[in-house]
């Protein structure tokens, strides 16, 4: 075997160190075409970027290693948003910044992705999480429109330039709008999600009995003060616009049903469905040291990521067993495989209610994998998305600050899981640990 070179020999070998949630901060979720209807995404990721540095004293040069958020919805504006953010907030301007996307696993592949570098020391610290916008989603110029007008770019006459716009009609003018569907399908995340409830024979009082929990749940966090420390106000908004505390699965049963109506017996509703949303969420991400040297307490750890796909083109067509929103029911028994652990080792279970539907379809699908079942009291205990709203890139972080401040209030050693499923038949999956 040849000797190693000089530069080889001396490689310090990666290191793999635990990676400590600090905090996080988010604004309240506001409904679309609400308070937050002008609010851009580089306004409200500003708004949770200086909450937190002003929360743990950020502000000072290199305090953070770097900036990792997203948006789902993005104006061309939003180029380069997190590290336009950096420049309009509190961190020092020459803290390093880009963006990811992954659809709703967004805010969580970013908290991912600034784990991995701490954990390989590569960087000390990280702010991670997302925003997005429904009410200032882009707008795009009509296609037909766009082709007329790089034609007009390209002529090389005014003659030619007038040729080309006289081509130009009323109906180019409308614009291309946003659709929420899934382009290889063209069903919405709904339409899809209905799927899937049938396939696993879910009921439209199970859907309604947990959307009315996660309201009632979110409602008595705030009141004992739980956000207190994870909220910031924006816009006149201090609580989340989207709940409802005196939900009730009897009030919920009212409601006609919105998705899935062209089956039988449909049961997804706009009250067991997560409402269009904006709002920005993020979370500090540390190592030990760094945050031992500002006597900053971690509240947990993250310890175990996953990530996952299906077919959901073929697997909804043929019935939902491998519906959009079911990644997770893989990268769940994946993860907890590979970790030694079991659902009955978990304090904790956070999964996204990107429908209540989906979040039933979900827990049934564990246990057909043989996991045990989890147990409702551990469930969402401090609300979760059908309560706060979903502004996709941000729930990620949301879910990470919540699952952290719910493992260190217990004072205990303690473990939780995070689901979340994504457009595209994704799912973003990790663990938390207090030790």
């Amino acid at each position: 075997m040849s000797p190693l070179s000089p530069a080889a020999a001396h490689r310090a070998p990666a290191r793999v160190r635990p990676v400590a949630v600090v905090g996080g901060t988010r604004v309240p979720f506001a409904r679309s075409d609400g308070p937050y209807a002008t609010a851009s995404n580089q306004e409200m990721l500003t708004a949770v970027v200086d909450g937190l540095a002003e929360r743990f004293g950020l502000d000072e040069p290199g305090a953070v290693g770097e900036l990792v958020t997203g948006a789902v919805l993005k104006h061309a504006r939003d180029f380069n948003l997190a590290r336009e953010t950096v420049l309009g907030s509190r961190l020092d301007a020459r803290t390093p910044a880009y963006d990811i996307q992954q659809a709703c696993g967004t805010g969580l592949q970013a908290v991912i992705t600034a784990a991995d570098k701490i954990a390989l020391g590569r960087t000390e610290s990280a702010v991670a999480g997302g925003a997005d916008t429904a009410s200032d989603a882009p707008l795009g110029v009509n296609d037909e429109l766009r082709r007329i007008l790089l034609e007009v770019r390209r002529a090389k006459s005014t003659g030619a330039r007038l040729r080309a716009l006289a081509r130009v009609r009323p109906s180019h003018l409308v614009p291309d709008i946003p659709r929420n569907a899934e382009p290889r399908t063209g069903l919405s995340m709904g339409e899809h999600a209905a799927v899937t409830a049938r396939a696993w024979g879910v009921t439209r009082e199970a859907q309604d009995d947990l959307a009315a929990t996660s309201h009632q749940r979110l409602a008595a966090a705030y009141e004992r003060g739980f956000f207190q420390d994870l909220v910031v106000p924006f816009r006149g908004l201090d609580r989340d616009q989207n709940l409802r505390p005196d939900s009730t699965a009897g009030k919920l049963a009212t409601l006609k049903p919105v998705f899935g109506t062209d089956g039988p017996d449909p049961t997804m509703t706009a009250g067991n469905s997560t409402p269009l949303t904006d709002g920005a969420a993020v979370v500090l991400l540390a190592s030990d040291e760094w945050a031992a040297a500002r006597q900053l307490t971690p509240l947990a750890y993250l310890t175990e990521y996953e990530t996952a796909a299906v077919d959901f083109v073929e697997g909804d067509v043929a019935g939902g067993a491998d519906g959009l929103l079911m990644a997770p029911a893989h990268a769940v028994p994946r993860m907890l495989e590979r970790a030694g652990l079991g659902i009955e080792d978990f304090d904790f279970v956070e999964i996204h209610e990107a429908f209540a539907s989906q979040v039933l379809a979900t827990l049934a699908a564990w246990e057909k994998c043989g996991l045990a079942p989890v147990d409702r009291a551990r469930l969402n205990v401090a609300g979760s998305s059908l309560a706060t709203g979903h502004p996709f890139a941000a729930t990620g972080a949301r879910i990470v600050a919540t699952l952290a401040q719910l493992l260190a209030e217990r004072n205990t050693p303690g473990r939780g899981l995070i689901s979340v499923c994504a457009a595209g038949g994704q799912g973003v999956t990790a663990v938390l640990e207090r030790f």
